[in-house]
Parts: C-alpha cells; structure tokens; sequence
C-alpha cells in the first residue's frame, strides 16, 4: 500500500478519473483508434491517506481506471511499477477486476515512456492513442523521456515536484553538490549555466583586496520553476493546461499538476477540472 498526505491525493486521482472518463467518451465512436491508458507510477493499487482526523484507505487511480466500463474500456491498460512486491500485489489486485488488457511491468517509467514513444511511431502503434498518469514522488522523470513524445497522440497529465524537489535542491546559498547539478539538469533538460541565471543573482562586490562575487537565489523560486517547466512543455506538445496546485496542511506548494496534449479540446476539459478544485 502507498502512503501519502492531504485531500489533494484524492483529487489528483478524481481528476484523471474523471478525465479519463470523458476522454472516453470522445472516443467511442472512433473504432479506429486503439486506447491505451499508461501508468508511470502505479503503486500496490491502494493509498493510504492520513487527514486531519484519521487514515483512509482509498483506491488508487490504477483500479479506477481498470474498473471503468462506460461509455468504453482502454483497450491496453499498462502500468509501471519499480518496486517489485507492489507490482506484484497490484497485478493481483487488478487482475480481480479485468485480465484482457491489463499488464503490469516492474521497470523505470523512464524507460517504458521511451519504448512506448517507439511503439507509437511504428507501423503497428500508429492507430493507438495514449493517455498517460504520470505521477512521480519526486524528480524521477528525465526531460529526455518527455522530449520523445513530441508528436504524438498523447494526453499526458504530470505531477511537477515544484515545491518539494527542485527548489530544495535550488539551494539559498547555492550549495549544489554536483549530483544535485546532474539531477537538475536532467529534470529540466537545460544547463546548469542557464538554471544559474534563471534562479540566481550575482553581485561583484568591490573590496580592499579585488572583487568579492555575492550570490543571491531570486525570490519567487517555485514560480519559476513552474514557469520554466509548463514551457519546456509547450516545446513538446501544443497546449498545456492551466495546473492544479498540490499544497499541505501548512498551505505551502508541493506539486503543479497539469495536462500536456496537442489537442485543445483535451486542454478545455483539463481546465475546467482544474478550475472546480482550485476554487472549491
């Protein structure tokens, strides 16, 4: 079972729940198209929430989206686990709901985000339409296994660790280990010389001695790093939506969660989804 916080855990999957169902329904008088749904980071199939009064178990997205039967099914349904005992307990657990169509693989989503972008663009992926859950913990997600997906038909909703990964690793005192700097690097799909000017200030300081260079990071640091992510997006698909955002109990931003798509009908129904929440 995973565990997580808050009551933005279910509306992430209410969200991709009640997308997917109107995807679907879009989609069920066009027979030619193939439906895959795909699961980056598909847990046990049950999150465990704690709130403000007790636990709840509910049901992960992975089963809502299985157990979805109207107006249409997903034709493929596959979802990726690294963890070994929760992919083997998800396949369980979904395999009570449906077999036909229903994988479950123990991999890194990186590498089955750049298999499918191969599938898709082969003879025999080229009638199949993708949507996608992708919903890191943190900043597991490499741009280049984003970058490939330019082009094709895909819906993607992705969980961005705004608050909670890069801007922590966006030091105040710009400490950066070099690990950090590749990780940064590798999640932005951009230099650290460029990240250094986006995210920092540098003063010369003229001292007895010669220059004494200040280095000062930019207020507003999430907003950047939503501003700069949502735009490396729009590099790759034609519209992104406007996103919902994940914060917790202290009100402080944890997550952006946002539609890519190159279909601008999907971005109005991501919009309004978003917009129910945000000012619910």
């Amino acid at each position: 079972m995973n565990s997580f916080g808050g009551n933005w855990t279910y509306q992430k999957i209410k969200i991709i729940e009640d997308y997917a169902k109107a995807y679907l329904q879009i989609m069920k008088n066009r027979p030619y198209w193939k439906l895959m749904y795909f699961d980056g980071f598909a847990g046990s199939g049950d999150i465990n929430i704690d709130g403000a009064l007790d636990s709840k178990v509910i049901e992960g997205a992975a089963k809502k989206i299985v157990a979805i039967k109207e107006p249409k099914i997903f034709d493929i349904c596959y979802f990726v686990e690294l963890d070994k005992q929760k992919a083997k307990n998800l396949q369980q657990s979904l395999h009570q709901i449906r077999k036909a169509g229903v994988f479950v693989v123990e991999d890194d989503c990186n590498r089955k985000l750049k298999n499918m972008s191969h599938f898709l663009k082969s003879e025999k992926g080229k009638n199949h339409k993708v949507l996608a859950f992708i919903d890191p913990c943190g900043m597991e997600v490499d741009w280049a296994s984003i970058e490939c997906l330019k082009g094709l038909s895909i819906d993607m909703w992705i969980l961005i660790p705004t608050g909670i990964g890069v801007n922590r690793m966006l030091t105040k005192n710009h400490k950066i280990s070099e690990a950090w700097w590749a990780k940064l690097e590798a999640f932005f799909g951009i230099s650290r010389e460029i990240l250094d000017h986006d995210f920092y200030t540098f003063y010369e300081v003229p001292t007895l001695f010669g220059d004494n260079q200040k280095i000062f990071k930019k207020n507003n640091g999430i907003k950047m790093i939503e501003h700069i992510y949502l735009q490396r997006l729009n590099e790759v698909f034609d519209f992104v939506s406007k996103p919902y955002i994940l914060k917790n109990k202290n009100n402080s931003i944890m997550f952006h969660f946002v539609l890519a798509s190159n279909n601008q009908v999907a971005i109005n129904i991501a919009n309004d989804l978003v917009k129910r929440l945000n000012y619910s």
